[in-house]
């Protein structure tokens, strides 16, 4: 009776369980990094509702507001990043990746403001499909969600530069900003 209770798993069967594990494993951490990710989404979004807004209500404080709202949202999403590793006991920090995004930044900056002399609205347009690219070149990595909202949001944006005027910054709150939170909403069901 002894016998039969200890039966042993062939080499096949041990290499199903094995990857069964594996998938098991990787389901898990895609489903952490988006939920890490659409916290980030959600905090961007809505800040950058608040900007457009402001862009559309106030625009000679616009400059101002959009160095806060980047301050807010690099030191957000820092402390997320932070509560999520604490959270998840995995530091999760990459040096190279900070490099990226800042020279990321960095190149985006000296085409935008130090070469391409662009109008409000430009700025817009620019930086919006600007950031939506990576989400779009990961998103072949790392999920469709990612390429889903790049996607509709770069394209609602080109709608928006050519067609709605002087609506373009309010245009720009929702395509944007919320367009950005439902994005994160939608990555948690992910």
């Amino acid at each position: 009776m002894k016998n039969e209770s200890k039966r042993m798993i062939d080499r096949s069967e041990a290499s199903s369980a094995l990857a069964d594990i594996a998938e098991i494993g990787a389901r898990v951490r895609q489903s952490l990094f988006y939920r890490r990710t659409s916290a980030m989404l959600i905090l961007w979004g809505a800040l950058t509702f608040a900007g457009y807004l402001g862009m559309f209500v106030a625009p000679s404080f616009s400059r101002c507001a959009w160095i806060a709202i980047m301050i807010l949202g690099i030191c957000g999403s820092v402390v997320i990043g932070m509560v999520s590793a604490k959270r998840q006991g995995v530091n999760n920090f990459s040096a190279r990746l900070l490099v990226a995004f800042l020279v990321f930044i960095a190149f985006g900056l000296i085409w935008s403001v130090a070469l391409g002399g662009f109008s409000a609205r430009q700025l817009g347009a620019f930086w919006t499909s600007y950031f939506m690219l990576p989400y779009i070149l990961l998103g072949l990595w790392l999920g469709w969600a990612f390429v889903a909202i790049g996607l509709s949001v770069m394209a609602l944006t080109f709608a928006g530069y050519f067609y709605a005027g002087d609506w373009f910054p309010l245009w720009m709150a929702f395509v944007n900003g919320i367009g950005l939170i439902l994005g994160g909403l939608w990555m948690r069901r992910s």
